[in-house]
């Protein structure tokens, strides 16, 4: 005779929250994309002094930090009507708020945002100097990989790259992760190596354009707000704003620095004393050695080692 076989029990899930029932506001949006950093100036956690005082110091310090009421209304209006257009032989994106052009592109982004960018500069930076670098800094994780987990940063690094993730980053959730190009950002503060932010900030903003859309307004994701009402500011500084139409961006407060710390402490390991920040975090005049050979020489020696 054959056993019977009971069927086994389904497991229960938990019903998902639809997103038909979200507002708009919280579908095109997300509270912590394009987020106002919180640089510690009183200097409470001494863990992150280093690097929160370097980043006040910094040419990404206005652009982190620089907090104006954002309303969603004219946001909504820009994406909605965006196009890559040619102005005088250059890209830009123009939307259409109140029948008033806005108009972005890399050099108003650099001449708003006070990026001081070299207009020749890229916005990449050879994937094997970034490999080189965070083998440097120390990263536990998996170099070789197209995303790069801040936690397997030292302290000090991973608050970095969280900064540029929460900040700077075309992320709308998944903030733990940073992908090859803002890893390459961060590579070239710490390297002092030139880099286009400003460039980095509109190839993302045109890649918006390509995306189809939310399934469910068939509109594009509220990209980079804070930026976007910088600009309208100083390109059309009397369009009309209402307090009721303030979208939702949330700061970093101190309390979000001590959480950072205190799950760095668990995942890891740093050195006691921790080790000298690299680069230009330790050093305000470093010059970047030319061509990066020799991080290139270490990734090169430990590609073969693997193969």
């Amino acid at each position: 005779m054959f056993a019977l076989q009971m069927a086994p029990k389904e497991k229960k899930r938990k019903a998902p929250t639809k997103k038909e029932n979200k507002s708009e506001e919280e579908v095109m949006s997300e509270k912590r994309h394009n987020q106002i950093a919180f640089l510690d100036p009183e200097e409470k956690i001494s863990e992150l002094k280093e690097i929160t005082r370097w980043i006040r110091e910094s040419r990404i310090n206005r652009d982190v930090t620089f907090s104006t009421p954002v309303y969603k209304s004219l946001i909504k209006a820009f994406w909605n009507t965006a196009s890559v257009v040619q102005i005088d032989g250059t890209k830009a994106i123009q939307g259409r708020v109140n029948d008033l052009d806005v108009i972005v592109s890399p050099e108003i982004l650099n001449a708003v945002l006070e990026l001081q960018d070299n207009p020749d500069a890229l916005s990449s930076i050879p994937i094997m100097c970034t490999r080189g670098c965070l083998l440097r800094i120390k990263c536990v994780g998996d170099i070789f990989s197209t995303q790069i987990n801040k936690g397997d940063l030292p302290l000090r690094y991973k608050f970095l790259l969280h900064v540029l993730i929460q900040c700077l980053s075309n992320r709308r959730a998944g903030y733990d992760m940073a992908g090859n190009d803002l890893v390459g950002l961060m590579v070239a503060l710490v390297l002092n190596k030139p880099f286009s932010i400003s460039k980095y900030i509109f190839t993302n903003m045109k890649e918006n354009m390509t995306r189809t859309g939310s399934r469910i307004t068939g509109n594009k994701f509220w990209m980079f707000p804070r930026f976007l009402q910088m600009i309208m500011n100083v390109q059309h500084p009397n369009l009309p704003k209402a307090d009721d139409d303030i979208l939702k961006i949330e700061p970093m407060i101190l309390q979000s620095l001590r959480i950072i710390k205190s799950l760095a402490t668990n995942r890891y390991k740093e050195r006691d004393p921790p080790r000298k920040l690299i680069g230009a975090l330790g050093k305000p005049d470093y010059v970047t050695p030319a061509n990066d050979k020799c991080l290139m020489m270490t990734v090169n020696l430990i590609t073969k080692s693997r193969s």
